[in-house]
């Protein structure tokens, strides 16, 4: 992908689909999606449970909050329109993939430094044009670059080493110069949860490094792998 895949570089990052085909050889790829698949899959993970990611269907309505995943444990199957499939195509990739947020970012850094020189976060963001807190056919529009995916590829940023491209400065430095959880709470993803009675989990989401785990997909499961 010539320039925009940013070689030359340790630390990259690109938005969605296309950011993982872009980053593709790269040693790991990191899935950031804080509202809400991410910070569902640490909480799940972070109480030993397990994740399969599957697919969400556009008219199905149906999604897991992480609120209702708190005290989750075993194997839950997570739908999710922009995490999950991330995970699908990173993992087509070939390369390690592991999925952070702001709870974990500092150990899924630690994590990502220890499997590979070349580290490329993806940011999911989100789709105009998709209800997934209503049931009802919407379709998946075009991607919108959102607040809390920037801050939290930012944050496992902020704590690796290495040579970053601007694109991945930028973001360590907006989390670094931020008042993170100000940010989420008022950007337009937070607010849409908090307005239709998901404060909780918008809460959840933007507590900053209080989780050790480190979701790493391992034969299409997301499991622990701070001890791998």
């Amino acid at each position: 992908m010539g320039v925009f895949s940013q070689e030359g570089y340790q630390l990259r990052l690109e938005w969605g689909p296309e950011g993982v085909n872009v980053l593709q050889g790269c040693d790991v790829l990191i899935v950031v999606d804080v509202l809400s698949f991410t910070t569902s899959v640490d909480l799940v993970v972070g109480n030993g449970g397990q994740v399969r990611p599957s697919r969400w269907k556009p008219t199905s309505g149906k999604t897991l909050r992480p609120a209702s995943l708190a005290e989750a444990t075993g194997l839950v199957e997570l739908p999710s329109p922009n995490g999950s499939n991330l995970c699908f195509l990173a993992a087509e990739a070939g390369a390690h993939v592991l999925a952070a947020c702001l709870r974990n970012a500092e150990a899924v850094a630690k994590r990502a430094a220890e499997l590979g020189e070349t580290i490329g976060l993806i940011p999911g963001g989100e789709r105009w044009g998709l209800d997934i807190l209503n049931s009802g056919p919407r379709e998946f529009g075009p991607l919108r670059p959102c607040v809390e995916d920037y801050l939290g590829a930012g944050a496992v940023l902020a704590a690796l080493p290495g040579t970053a491209s601007p694109e991945a400065a930028l973001a360590a430095t907006a989390f670094r110069n931020t008042d993170v959880a100000a940010a989420v709470r008022d950007c337009g993803s937070g607010r849409e949860l908090v307005e239709n009675g998901h404060a909780a989990d918008v809460e959840l989401a933007v507590q900053i490094g209080v989780s050790a785990a480190v979701p790493t997909l391992v034969d299409g499961v997301l499991v622990d792998g701070a001890a791998r």
